[in-house]
């Protein structure tokens, strides 16, 4: 038996059904599980010295590119709309293999992490040189963050009138094989899973309408969950309506790709009909804010969201569109967000900071299991420093968004350390970055 005892925290914020807020909380925790909450409480395992300190929920991440994580700063790409982005990064992925893959997961999610990231989704579509998605899938399992990689796709090339290069595609028939041999080798339902994996063909833009309801009956014969970009700007409206003759929820809706097994990514330019359909069936949404604002997408109609009722969880995207990969920064994003576009009182840090937690787990499938300080949930904990220079005047630590920090102290998954004292506990970070700066140097010389 393995035991935790996280003690005397200045607040946790539980983010359970009452948004309780516990002052001088213990947290006990027993073979990966919350089992206890309260004060006074003791253990024979060891215990962490909260004293000073804010804990929450570890955050949850819904979308991301960590392959990304080798391409940020790109010029000829910084100041891009998305298509031209796209095709700027395009032949400088093509030029990846299996080393650059697992190497830039591993630094993305290490940079989650310091983040208070315990849980992240991944979007890989893209397969060169021999690269699969159990590159990314061994990243994880080093750095130790819980994983919901999905199998994306690409199947329409420039050839065929689409925006990759005919070298990134696949043929569909292949795609679906390899998408069944994932989900057989790694796909692990229980409770307690670190690995979860789910299909999703890149965008409507990018493969076919029967690989699109392809994929959908076999997400759903398996039982795992799908995963797409949607609505993310005004040139995937336009695309949508010139190509398919409707807005992309109605093609969503008429392929299958809606229901609380689905979650899309963006939704930047959803409108009122769309909205309603997302939360009449559950669908939910990633909200990218800071990808939204760096590729001049847009602001996401959050609030009018998550008003209706749609789940909604935050994703960092590609660090090729953010360019960071910082989970909590990103919530105080989408605070910022939502109060530009409507008033200051469009959003709250706690919201957010909900939306971070609770409101990922849900939207991946896991908000039974994960995103709140609970008995039974699993112990997916973050722990914040409030004793220094970025909250030193705070009247009010536990808004965590307003002032910060933006480093997590110590980061707990499963009940294990993957961060102690603000340093990882079994993964090196040094050696990781210093191959990816070798590996980024390399392809920008041949570029």
């Amino acid at each position: 038996m393995s035991e935790l005892l996280i003690k005397n925290a200045r607040i946790a914020l539980t983010m359970d059904d009452a948004r309780s807020e516990l002052k001088g909380a213990d947290i006990l925790i027993r073979n990966g599980e919350i089992v206890d909450l309260g004060q006074g409480l003791i253990t024979k395992g060891r215990t962490i010295n909260a004293e000073g300190c804010v804990v929450t929920p570890g955050l949850v991440n819904t979308h991301h590119h960590l392959y990304q994580t080798l391409t940020r700063a790109v010029p000829g790409g910084q100041d891009a709309l998305l298509f031209g982005w796209l095709q700027t990064l395009y032949p400088i992925w093509s030029r990846f293999g299996p080393e650059e893959m697992f190497t830039s997961a591993q630094v993305g999610l290490a940079e989650l992490a310091l983040s208070g990231c315990t849980m992240t989704s991944d979007h890989l579509y893209l397969f060169p040189n021999g690269s699969t998605l159990d590159d990314t899938i061994a990243a994880a399992a080093e750095v130790g963050l819980r994983f919901h990689p999905t199998r994306g796709a690409m199947s329409i090339g420039e050839s065929d009138g689409g925006l990759p290069p005919d070298t990134l595609v696949e043929a569909e028939y292949a795609i679906l094989e390899d998408s069944i041999r994932v989900v057989d080798r790694f796909h692990d339902p229980r409770p307690e899973a670190m690995v979860r994996v789910g299909l999703a063909p890149c965008s409507p833009f990018s493969v076919s309408r029967e690989l699109m309801r392809d994929a959908a009956l076999l997400a759903r014969d398996k039982g795992v969950m799908l995963h797409t970009h949607l609505a993310e700007n005004d040139e995937d409206i336009a695309y949508s309506l010139e190509k398919f003759g409707c807005r992309p929820g109605q093609y969503a809706e008429d392929l299958g790709w809606v229901g609380d097994d689905v979650w899309h990514a963006h939704c930047v330019k959803l409108d009122g009909a769309e909205i309603d359909l997302f939360a009449r069936t559950r669908t939910g949404v990633a909200h990218c804010p800071c990808s939204n604002c760096r590729l001049g997408s847009g602001i996401a109609p959050v609030r009018a969201m998550r008003d209706a009722g749609v789940p909604v969880g935050l994703g960092v995207d590609g660090s090729a569109s953010n360019d960071a990969g910082n989970l909590i920064g990103e919530a105080r994003q989408a605070m910022l967000l939502q109060r530009v576009a409507r008033g200051a009182d469009a959003m709250s840090a706690r919201e957010a900071l909900e939306i971070a937690t609770r409101g990922g787990a849900q939207v991946l499938g896991r908000g039974s299991e994960c995103g709140q300080l609970r008995k039974g949930y699993r112990a997916d904990i973050a722990i914040w420093d409030v004793t220094g220079v970025e909250s030193a005047g705070s009247w009010d630590p536990a808004a965590l968004l307003l002032a910060g920090p933006t480093r997590v102290r110590d980061l707990i998954v499963e009940g294990r350390d993957v961060i102690r004292d603000g340093q990882f506990a079994n993964f090196d970070l040094a050696a990781a970055v210093a191959k990816q700066n070798r590996l980024a140097q390399k392809l920008a010389e041949r570029s």
